[in-house]
């Protein structure tokens, strides 16, 4: 508890950091409401913010915008039937046929308490479970960490997208392209093509803002031009606005349940907010009495997936505080953040910068409570907003705030031509179906795994042995193979099921 009261002091004591959790809160919401712009490009666009803050403040800003921003895709999914992240699909089966019974306003109210209660719960395990985690993770050394990444690479590669084929393709490919630089043993450099300005490897940002800014613009440009702009009829009823305190009470054990399911399903790497609301939303009709009336327009419909895929937040930092693994994306980034201010990410972090670590927990906690309180009451003025701004004029003005962006990072043209390629990379990842997230995820933890593996094999007397001597290890390399081979089986059976029908 004293560390929880040394955190919410630090972020008190820092009036930036308040005001930029505040912002982070608001842009999420914004940003995640509109269709296909997702919290993580908002968080690419604003990296190079970061550059010039102090940790604190700069995670902080990208940990609450990450937060708000998964909330707001439910404001465009119950509003005009039309997802703003992934992680709300499974929120407008019912967010959608309440507005069109005229409860747009109470299904509003009911994700933003949804969202606030799960993720809430999820920011209580992550406080109290990483702690206890990383006492048993201090005790790992160079094999075991080559262990733990390689699953992770197995299993992210593996879960993350529909086909395992192309989620290990996408993660060996940001894998392969994290190792262009200067050889971190020899200090050789590899790939560099003979340019000079990858002597150090590809910059995050204008990868980053490549893969999901982008390339989404060219997916909104496609969009636009095979569509044309669309009126979007925005129904609100004063009526079916309320969210009586009775309705409310129901609501608290679906919340409850959908919370515990999207923490669990967060610890695990590569599976996510988008997992977790359908897990949720299945296991919570399944339950109900009346689930026939499901996708129907039912308030518990709304509940539980927006508290399981908020859930998921706090617990995916989790394998990145604890191991130096990234659970999802958005953790991805951030482990970029710590990166440029010097900080290591793993079990000692705890111990070297306990002020940091728990400030940025609190600032989780007031975020909740911020993109909560702008959700309950702001939520109808947001999807008006949308309603207004139509794709041909928002993701223009995008795509020159992310070239703006890439820019400034080192004022390098050459960063500009890394973002396009990117971009346009993304943009066919998109098209054919090679996830975007398990990329990154590869491309960040490769580093850390070479130097795990060949500190490794300077440690040992018996070559390759070495990872056959610890019990941790050789888990590690079992899970990968059973995730595989379960996975492989699952995509057969799915094809054959396919080829029949």
């Amino acid at each position: 508890m004293s560390e929880i009261i040394l955190g919410f002091s630090t972020v008190f004591s820092e009036p930036l950091t308040l005001g930029l959790i505040l912002a982070g809160a608001l842009c999420g919401v914004l940003v995640g409401a509109l269709p296909g712009l997702t919290a993580a490009a908002a968080i690419a666009l604003l990296f190079p913010l970061t550059f010039h803050l102090e940790p604190l403040p700069a995670l902080a800003l990208l940990y609450v915008l990450g937060k708000a921003g998964r909330y707001g895709g439910s404001i465009s999914a119950i509003l005009f039937n039309t997802p703003g992240t992934a992680a709300s699909a499974a929120t407008m089966l019912d967010g959608y046929p309440m507005t069109r019974k005229g409860q747009a306003g109470k299904a509003l109210k009911v994700s933003a308490v949804a969202s606030a209660f799960g993720d809430f719960l999820g920011e209580l395990l992550l406080i109290f479970g990483a702690v206890k985690i990383a006492v048993f993770t201090k005790t790992l050394g160079p094999p075991e960490y080559f262990a733990i990444m390689m699953m992770a690479f197995v299993v992210i590669g593996s879960v993350v997208g529909e086909s395992v084929v192309k989620g290990l393709i996408a993660t060996a490919t940001g894998g392969f392209l994290a190792l262009v630089g200067t050889d971190p043993i020899s200090g050789y450099s590899r790939m560099t093509l003979g340019f000079p300005q990858l002597e150090d490897g590809f910059t995050l940002v204008p990868l980053l803002i490549g893969l999901f800014v982008f390339a989404e613009v060219l997916v909104q440009a496609e969009m636009v031009h095979s569509k044309g702009d669309e009126d979007v009829n925005f129904r609100s009823s004063r009526e079916g606005s309320r969210l009586p305190m009775p309705e409310f009470l129901r609501l608290v054990p679906t919340m409850f349940r959908s919370s515990v399911i999207g923490s669990l399903i967060g610890m695990l790497p590569g599976l996510g907010s988008s997992v977790a609301c359908f897990v949720a939303y299945g296991e919570e009709r399944r339950r109900s009495k009346r689930s026939g009336e499901w996708g129907t327009g039912v308030p518990e419909g709304v509940a539980a997936p927006e508290a399981a895929n908020n859930a998921v937040s706090g617990p995916s930092m989790i394998p990145l505080l604890t191991l130096g693994i990234p659970g999802s994306t958005i953790a991805a980034i951030l482990i970029g953040v710590f990166t440029i201010h010097g900080i290591q990410v793993g079990p000692m972090i705890f111990d070297r910068e306990p002020a940091l670590v728990f400030g940025l927990f609190s600032a989780g906690l007031i975020g909740i409570l911020a993109y909560g309180l702008i959700g309950y009451f702001g939520a109808p003025l947001v999807g008006r907003m949308i309603a207004y701004l139509p794709p041909r004029i928002i993701y223009p003005f995008v795509f020159v705030t992310a070239f703006s962006a890439v820019y400034s990072g080192n004022n390098s043209v050459f960063d500009i031509g890394v973002a396009l390629i990117f971009g346009v990379i993304g943009y066919a990842m998109r098209k054919s179906g090679f996830p975007i997230a398990a990329f990154i995820i590869g491309f960040v933890l490769a580093r850390g795994a070479e130097e795990a593996f060949r500190q490794s094999l300077l440690l040992s007397d018996n070559g390759f042995g070495i990872f056959l001597e610890r019990p941790v290890a050789i888990a590690c390399f079992a899970i990968a193979a059973l995730v595989s081979v379960l996975r492989g089986a699952q995509s057969l059976r799915r094809t054959k099921s396919h080829a029949k029908t």
